[in-house]
């Protein structure tokens, strides 16, 4: 990737600065590519939970990000910083960092007061499945979903949502609301707690600051914490 692709935009993004209305087209490529990751395609392309078959699923992941990235720079010929993805500089570093542990923080707070409060146990099946995972598919987990999530939940949506709708902030709710609920089929009703205030920590994060690196990283760290020492 060019340096080019990576220029920042000063203090916000393309479509932060210059709101740009999408034509028909792309509104309807945009919408029709939204749709189309947010369904489970790596459970539809692969069966099984032996750990080849989790294994292959990542792979699938992966394709899908690299399918995101290739519309952004092929199809709509816009620069990766467009969608929040720039040069890091010490600041990425630090408010990742940052996110990571008010994540954190928030997250042990809902586990060992919030849950035992409403009866819930702080242990969850689905975490328990994840962490009974050898290490590297464990490694593997976390760093696929701390990229496809935050540049398909945050930089893709909220980018593009915030040019169709005219709202940033309409954008951040759908966006926030579709990566809490997607939560809903593995993890169940109880984790919407952990993954409502999650993402709406990684979406005020990603409004702040507008740099995709800082959320990559507070996601990771958040994620590893939890799933790799856990």
């Amino acid at each position: 990737m060019s340096a080019k692709e990576f220029a920042p935009q000063a203090a916000a993004t393309i479509s932060d600065r210059h709101p740009v209305r999408p034509s028909l087209a792309r509104l309807v490529g945009t919408v029709a590519l939204l749709v189309i990751l947010s369904l489970p395609i790596p459970g539809w392309l692969v069966h099984g939970e032996s750990l080849s078959a989790q294994g292959w699923r990542e792979v699938v992941f992966w394709v899908l990000t690299l399918v995101l990235l290739a519309y952004v720079l092929l199809v709509e010929r816009r620069p990766l910083s467009s969608i929040g993805l720039k040069r890091p500089n010490w600041k990425t570093a630090v408010f990742g960092v940052l996110g990571a542990l008010i994540m954190v923080g928030g997250m042990a707070f809902i586990y060992l007061v919030i849950y035992p409060a409403l009866g819930l146990s702080p242990r969850e099946p689905g975490m328990a499945a994840v962490t009974a995972l050898p290490l590297r598919l464990r490694v593997l987990i976390v760093v696929r979903a701390a990229v496809f999530e935050e540049i398909y939940f945050r930089g893709f949506a909220i980018e593009r949502l915030t040019e169709i709708l005219g709202s940033q902030w309409g954008a951040a709710a759908i966006s926030c609301a579709a990566f809490t609920f997607e939560h809903l089929g593995y993890w169940g009703w109880a984790h919407l707690m952990i993954a409502g205030f999650g993402g709406a920590i990684l979406t005020g994060l990603y409004l702040w600051q507008r740099d995709l690196g800082a959320n990559i990283i507070a996601h990771l760290l958040t994620d590893a914490i939890g799933f790799l020492l856990g």
